[in-house]
């Protein structure tokens, strides 16, 4: 399992393919942002005004949270292309179907092993659980050696259980092939170092460092405090123009004086 690697210290992965496959998140990332898209949203700079006395922040500062909130919605999915992928560098078999493929998020043919990944433990609801647990079903009882794997990245406990459903029981040497487990105990399963998921969290923030530093492109800046700045001097008040521009007296805040 060991690979060549230096400033990071993995040994299922190089720093080459790590830095790779973490610009290749990163440029996924949903980065910038104008005015017109932060508008689009409907802000409501009620909130923001709480926000901004009641934490006594700076109204910039409280717009950059409100950004970054949004920002954020499009981005969630990212980390779960990032978990996913990451075992196409770690080679010995594993492997990630192309998107679209009838196939399991990550797979080994030679070790009979198939996962799918969940980011938390309680993304699922019943129905869900029920398709994905009666696929894997299929699976270990039509090849007596497969492993089937729910792997939570988010997960209560650290643990490799198997995957029970009370409506639908298996035979229990089938069951024991048909497994929930959390995401450092599937990590355990495919380096063979119980700490590879440790040290790979330990080590991401530098990695994700070294990736922007060496690609700057690969982040957008936001133009929203600009844009609001150019419109005037109190920001908050352009806010509540811009979102309430149809209410009586916020064409002129001097109106109502």
């Amino acid at each position: 399992m060991a690979k060549a690697h230096s400033k990071y210290n993995l040994s299922f992965i190089t720093d080459e393919d790590l830095k790779k496959h973490t610009l290749e998140t990163v440029s996924r990332f949903r980065t910038g942002m104008s005015l017109a898209e932060f508008s689009k949203n409907i802000v409501d700079p009620i909130k923001l005004t709480f926000d901004a006395h009641v934490y006594r922040r700076r109204i910039e500062d409280v717009i950059d949270a409100e950004i970054i909130r949004q920002l954020n919605k499009t981005n969630e999915n990212l980390i779960g292309y990032f978990h996913q992928n990451i075992f196409k560098y770690i080679g010995n078999g594993w492997e990630v179907p192309a998107t679209g493929a009838d196939g399991w998020d990550v797979e080994n043919h030679n070790r009979n092993m198939f996962a799918e990944f969940k980011n938390k433990h309680n993304t699922m609801n019943d129905s869900s659980a029920k398709s994905v647990h009666s696929r894997m079903r299929g699976l270990v009882e039509g090849n007596r050696n497969a492993v089937c794997y729910l792997v939570e990245v988010i997960a209560k406990f650290s643990q490799d259980i198997p995957w029970k459903r009370a409506a639908t029981p298996l035979r229990a040497d089938r069951q024991e092939r048909l497994r929930r487990i959390s995401i450092d105990r599937f990590y355990e399963i495919v380096t063979g170092d119980v700490c590879a998921f440790g040290k790979l969290c330990t080590v991401l923030g530098k990695v994700i460092d070294d990736v922007l530093a060496e690609n700057p492109q690969a982040i957008k800046e936001s133009s929203v405090l600009r844009e609001l700045e150019a419109k005037g001097e109190d920001i908050l008040k352009t806010l509540f123009l811009l979102s309430f521009d149809t209410y009586r007296g916020f064409d002129d805040f001097e109106i109502c004086k």
